[in-house]
């Protein structure tokens, strides 16, 4: 995919891999829009990199989606929509009765798959087939590919979104959509919302490079780093990835 000339919207973009993404994107000469839900990060990104265009919004609220499409559609549009916003709750033990595994289910299910992805395709999608050379990126996980113990819920909304993910990228190739549609699968990252992890991690810097190389050589599915790693050991030996995975000593507390 050719992204010289390119605008693309980045939610989630005002920390982690959201903002890393925007810094390489703007870096390439694209036009960067970001948005999210914190006015503060929104501030504190745009004064680092002037360029960004800036918009709060809270794209899991239909209002605020709708919102963020007029406002998009007034600065001319785009090209690439990435849909980077994700949430994960506190692990919980599934075996014990807890009105928070409903809770919990309910929004990482809203945030990561029903309202992120499936509200902003179908709002941004007629824009998406208007332009040249249009793109989707979703961000699933290595957990979409093994389930973890103790993140049942993020896992499954991962999952959710990786089979959503292939099937609208079908769809569009039956339709003769040009619109390309990319699935990013992230190992763990160094972002904030896993600091007390120990776990191995990638830095958001080199997640991206990732991204930005796959998505230059139209590689639909992009695996970086341990992502890969566990695609193919699933495959070959699904015991030895699903130990990997589950390894963590925070999973062998579970009573």
């Amino acid at each position: 995919m050719d992204l010289k000339g390119k605008t693309i919207l980045i939610t989630g973009g005002g920390s982690g891999i959201g903002l890393e993404a925007a810094r390489q994107f703007l870096h390439l000469g694209l036009k960067v829009i970001i948005t999210g839900r914190n006015q503060e990060k929104l501030d504190a990104a745009k004064k680092a990199y002037p360029a960004l265009i800036a918009v709060k919004s809270d794209v899991a609220k239909a209002e605020d989606a709708e919102a963020l499409y007029e406002q998009v559609k007034r600065l001319g549009g785009i090209d690439i929509l990435y849909n980077n916003a994700g949430v994960g709750v506190p692990p919980l033990n599934l075996g014990v009765a807890n009105d928070r595994h409903v809770e919990g289910a309910l929004y990482e299910m809203e945030v990561n798959y029903l309202g992120v992805v499936i509200r902003l395709n179908n709002l941004f999608m007629d824009m998406l087939k208007s332009r040249k050379q249009a793109a989707i990126i979703n961000t699933s996980s290595i957990l979409s590919i093994v389930p973890s113990i103790l993140e049942a819920t993020y896992s499954a909304s991962k999952t959710a979104l990786a089979f959503y993910t292939k099937s609208l990228r079908k769809h569009l190739q039956i339709i003769g959509s040009d619109v390309k549609v990319f699935e990013l699968l992230p190992p763990l990252v160094d972002t904030d919302m896993v600091t007390d992890r120990n776990d191995k991690k990638i830095s958001p810097e080199h997640l991206v490079k990732g991204l930005i190389a796959g998505l230059k050589k139209d590689q639909y599915t992009i695996r970086v780093g341990d992502a890969n790693v566990i695609y193919l050991l699933n495959r070959m030996a699904p015991e030895v990835a699903y130990k990997l995975i589950n390894s963590s000593k925070d999973y062998h507390s579970i009573k």
